[in-house]
């Protein structure tokens, strides 16, 4: 197949073309309470094509490679009548050419797993949260993998054969009392190994007893306060506040933006550093080349409290004078890349979780995320389950905890960064331009923020 590609690529009247090719095979599993709602094992083949004629772009997708000539030549014609309406014509960081096969490893394969036994795990672990206690009165349980083999070829002599495995979850225990609701979460994902999903009846159990525990909690007092953050609460907020706004395109078709996200600038004390990773094997983030073919790298964002950085395409790295981070992205073969993020993360500090703790005399400790949402440089995430600090010590359980604000000033307001820096993985994903769920992971060590705005009752 790849010398086929090949030789349809060297007959494209194209300044650059490439052609993606990607077979895959999914399964999912779902609970609702009792219900199975879906139990399901699918294949999806087809591919996309993607030329560049004096800065105007044609991209066109296909399920039979017998149409390669045909929907070649769509796109060049496609991408000719877009060059006679392009404002500021498309240039293309330059890349290294790449000839490569990338093989999945994994640990327990999930390939290897039969439907039956995925399904018999499931639901073990939706028995423990329906027999958990009688307030718990329904469950809500989900279950992917997918594998896929990507073939990238283009016109710059780029070649190369990408296998990925991508496989996550959730069980959720939902508790109800008097008319109001509570939830817990144990949630999983990886890039290689089926393990992740074994031997969780603890992590199942205490999802349920967050959720048990939550109806008898009083709502936190709203106001200004030092909030200690947990590694997957920091992970989402650094991810959904600041990472977006890393992202090329985001920057360069936003003047305001522009203005506000100048290399150089300070949004931070000098133990703040902000990374976005390929590299972290294992993690649902991970991969070798995106799908420009760019090798994927460790691209710091922030460095020291200042803004060295930005996540880029070969796109948005032309269009911006600089260099492409591995940062192009595609959810599937019907979509042409964008910038998207891989693992972000704040990076590991030195201070120990205890450090934070003794000189709050009262605040409160986050953990965990039960979704938000960000516009532009304000944000809005709810903790899946918090905690007041008093006196230096944590002390009662407290729900419905918000955490608000402006993601520059909660950046400059972080004064402690915590040595036990984690990613966990969960079986969401990052949506942007429709394209969702994409697998992504975020990482960081407990942190402290000082004046943080948390949400609740008067």
């Amino acid at each position: 197949m790849k010398n086929m590609l090949r030789s349809i690529i060297a007959g494209a009247k194209a300044d650059y073309a490439e052609i993606r090719v990607e077979d895959s095979r999914l399964t999912q599993i779902s609970y609702k309470g009792k219900t199975l709602e879906n139990i399901s094992e699918s294949v999806d083949s087809g591919g996309c094509i993607r030329a560049l004629v004096k800065g105007g772009w044609g991209f066109v997708s296909f399920n039979r490679l017998d149409e390669l000539e045909r929907k070649m030549k769509q796109a060049v014609e496609q991408a000719i009548l877009i060059s006679h309406h392009v404002e500021h014509a498309t240039k293309l960081a330059p890349a290294e050419t790449v000839q490569d096969e990338v093989r999945v490893s994994p640990g327990r394969d999930p390939r290897e797993v039969s439907l039956k036994e995925k399904k018999e795990i499931l639901e073990a672990y939706n028995d423990i949260v329906l027999s958990y206690n009688p307030r718990i009165n329904t469950s809500a349980i989900n279950y992917f993998d997918k594998f896929s083999r990507i073939t990238l070829v283009n016109s710059e002599g780029t070649c190369i054969e990408q296998e990925k495995l991508d496989l996550g979850g959730n069980v959720v225990a939902v508790a109800n009392e008097g008319g109001e609701t509570q939830m817990g979460r144990f949630s999983f994902g990886s890039s290689d190994d089926f393990g992740v999903l074994l031997g969780k009846e603890d992590e199942v159990k205490k999802a349920c007893q967050t959720a048990v525990d939550m109806l008898d909690t009083e709502g936190v007092r709203g106001g200004e306060y030092t909030v200690i953050v947990n590694p997957v609460l920091a992970g989402v907020f650094v991810h959904e506040a600041f990472g977006h706004l890393s992202e090329g395109d985001n920057v360069y078709e936003d003047k305001n933006l522009q203005n506000l996200m100048r290399l150089g600038e300070t949004y931070g004390s000098k133990i703040l550093n902000i990374y976005d990773t390929g590299l972290d094997p294992g993690c649902r983030g991970y991969l070798k080349y995106d799908d420009e073919g760019v090798p994927t790298e460790k691209t710091y964002l922030i460095k020291g409290g200042k803004l060295v950085g930005r996540l880029h395409s070969r796109e948005t790295a032309g269009v911006m004078g600089e260099k492409p981070t591995g940062n192009a992205r595609a959810i599937s073969y019907r979509f042409a890349p964008i910038c998207r993020m891989r693992n972000t993360c704040i990076e590991g500090g030195d201070a120990s979780f205890e450090e934070m703790l003794k000189d709050i005399k009262l605040g409160v400790y986050a953990k965990d995320s039960y979704g938000g949402q960000t516009s532009g440089e304000m944000f809005t995430f709810s903790a899946g389950e918090a905690y007041m600090i008093r006196d230096g010590k944590l002390a009662e359980l407290v729900k419905n905890v918000t955490l608000s604000g402006n993601v520059f000033q909660t950046l400059r307001n972080i004064d402690m960064i915590g040595s036990d820096f984690a990613v966990k993985d969960s079986g969401g994903g990052c949506g942007k331009g429709g394209q969702m769920p994409l697998p992504v992971s975020h990482g960081s060590p407990h942190i402290r923020i000082s004046k943080a705005i948390i949400g609740g009752r008067k």
